[in-house]
């Protein structure tokens, strides 16, 4: 779901908490090592996302931050912040030929550039978690 999170409201927090859980405590994010993404350079997306970006004609960057039960993208546009709030169950991830991870959810998606280390070993943490912790399919019961 894409939803504004500019502004602090309950309903908006309440559904995001729902899809993916509560943020980890200090603790977790300790020993996971970090929970968010450096800042990704986006090259390509979805309609309705880049009827978004194309407001203002700031550079295309967002960010993921790690929930216990899926992700968050967040980017921004004009002065309003814009969160893709992805489940680990309806999350697909690809890696493209040219440096370049896709991450998608049923009709959205996002490309980002992926061109530094960190952002290697970011995406390879949101592969593990995304298998531990996605639920079990049919073969698993």
């Amino acid at each position: 779901m894409l939803l504004n999170v500019s502004y602090n409201e309950p309903e908006v927090k309440e559904k995001i908490e729902t899809a993916v859980g509560k943020p980890f405590s200090l603790r977790e994010r300790w020993a996971k090592g970090g929970i968010g993404s450096s800042k990704l350079v986006i090259t390509q997306t979805s309609i309705d996302i880049h009827n978004l970006l194309v407001l203002d004609n700031n550079r295309n960057t967002c960010n993921i931050e790690l929930r216990p039960k899926g992700i968050i993208l967040r980017f921004r546009s004009l002065l309003e912040t814009y969160a893709l709030v992805i489940p680990y169950y309806k999350l697909t991830l690809y890696k493209g030929k040219a440096k370049e991870y896709s991450i998608y959810k049923d009709k959205q998606f996002v490309k980002v550039a992926a061109d530094t280390k960190a952002t290697f070993k970011f995406f390879s943490k949101l592969s593990a978690e995304k298998a531990t912790n996605q639920l079990p399919g049919i073969e698993d019961l």
